[in-house]
């Protein structure tokens, strides 16, 4: 198998780190090579606060990867969270020289451009920069607006910012795991192309990742992103609260909330006991299963609550943003049983647990199915799209040579400008700001 062929995803979260191979079959599905995950040990509610045990981390779960699928990994796409991003809406708008010329992707690039120059805050960064709709001289609600004439072009943005230092610290413990970094992500939307279909972006829908230590939000409208927010808690604190509350160590902790926790104390008797055991032969501790509901009700509320906030900033009331979609819950936190049903309680939107197993293949694995791959997954397909743009245009561009290629390949050569522009407002939304990170980290050595 070809290095072209295969992309790689590095999902960098606070419980753990996972590397994903896939590439894509006959069928345009993506098929799962080879996983790797390791514990990690340096993260803190999505930001890295420990250079080396990350490193040591990022290699171990590359190494177990690399062992399951026999392949030689060189370059991942990794995906960023924590509680240092935010997002915001811009207008901007550039005049074109001719209007007597029909808008090519060339414009849009220079305007996207134009937004990534925005000053931000000192230390901040603009991670994304998203059009949403286009307007061609006041002509308003434009998708597409490449082939149209026009003077003044103009769009609707949303731009996702992060803080420079985390971002190169993430940058600086894959560069020194011995891997490149080919493009970074922001992680609600490689979980949102992993679970959600086109049907519901259209619709309305809020997909809610819920990680070990953030809570992701991405709110899509009309196929476009409209809101996205990161919540600095996720599944480590309702641990947290577990081994307070019950006085017991963590991984006891961790290891009741998965066997027996739910979000719903209704659902257990008063006589449904579990029993710990004690440590170095101290007696060994019985918690009742109401208890321990309770404990994880008061938190998971705490988390939805935040979450619901957030869309009702956005405005979800509006007839106009309606979310007839509902919401998709995914990540680690979404396999808490009766978290769905409490869910709908508080937020009175129609909830279902979302799998990644809308894009991948039959024939993969069923533990890469689970929520808690939804980012993974997310990050490959974002890979491989990219990839195959890329690699698009090289074709195209390398014209003398004859290279091995189908016969798509060839009727693209007949027609190479069209191929050329094809890929580039791809390039500029999710490629450009990656590639100047490149450059920042290289200047940085």
């Amino acid at each position: 198998m070809e290095q072209n062929d295969i992309a790689v995803g590095l999902d960098i979260g606070t419980t753990k780190i996972v590397a994903m191979i896939g590439k894509k079959n006959e069928y345009g599905k993506v098929e799962i090579v080879g996983i790797g995950k390791s514990r990690s040990l340096g993260v803190h509610r999505g930001v890295v606060n420990n250079i080396t045990q990350t490193i040591q981390s990022i290699q171990q779960a590359i190494q177990e990867a690399e062992a399951d699928s026999g392949q030689k990994i060189k370059d991942v796409v990794v995906g960023i969270a924590g509680q240092h991003i935010r997002s915001l809406q811009h207008s901007d708008y550039i005049t074109r020289p001719n209007p007597e010329e029909v808008i090519d992707a060339e414009d849009i690039h220079s305007l996207c451009n134009q937004v990534h120059k925005l000053v931000m805050l000192p230390g901040e960064e603009i991670i994304h920069v998203l059009p949403q709709e286009y307007k061609v001289d006041g002509q308003a609600e434009i998708k597409e607006p490449i082939g149209m004439y026009g003077g003044r072009l103009e769009a609707n943005f949303h731009v996702v910012v992060g803080q420079v230092s985390s971002i190169r610290n993430i940058g600086r413990c894959v560069k020194s795991a011995g891997l490149d970094l080919s493009a970074v992500t922001l992680e609600p939307l490689a979980s949102a192309n992993a679970v959600l279909s086109q049907e519901e972006k259209e619709a309305g829908v809020a997909l809610i990742d819920i990680g070990g230590g953030t809570t992701d939000l991405a709110i899509f409208k009309d196929g476009i992103i409209r809101h996205t927010a990161v919540i600095p808690f996720g599944g480590n604190v309702i641990t947290e609260d577990i081994k307070e509350g019950c006085s017991i160590i963590e991984k006891q902790a961790e290891l009741l909330k998965i066997k027996f926790g739910s979000a719903w104390p209704g659902e257990n008797k008063d006589n449904e006991i579990v029993s710990i055991p004690g440590l170095r032969g101290r007696e060994p501790k019985e918690i009742t299963l109401k208890n321990l509901s309770k404990i994880i009700h008061a938190r998971v509320v705490e988390i939805i609550e935040q979450v619901y906030l957030e869309i009702k900033n956005y405005g979800h009331e509006d007839q106009k943003k309606k979310l007839i979609g509902g919401l998709v819950l995914t990540g680690g936190g979404a396999q808490l049983k009766h978290l769905k049903q409490l869910v709908e309680y508080i937020t009175g939107m129609d909830t279902r647990i979302g799998f990644p197993n809308e894009h991948l293949a039959g024939n993969n694995d069923s533990e890469t199915t689970s929520p808690m791959y939804a980012t993974a997954v997310g990050l490959v397909m974002n890979s491989l799209e990219t990839s195959k743009s890329s690699f698009q245009e090289e074709a195209v561009l390398k014209e003398p040579e004859p290279v091995p290629v189908d016969e798509e390949g060839e009727a693209e050569r007949e027609e190479p400008q069209v191929q050329v522009e094809q890929p580039k407002p791809r390039k500029s939304i999710f490629d450009k700001w990656a590639e100047k990170f490149k450059d920042f980290l290289d200047n940085a050595e």
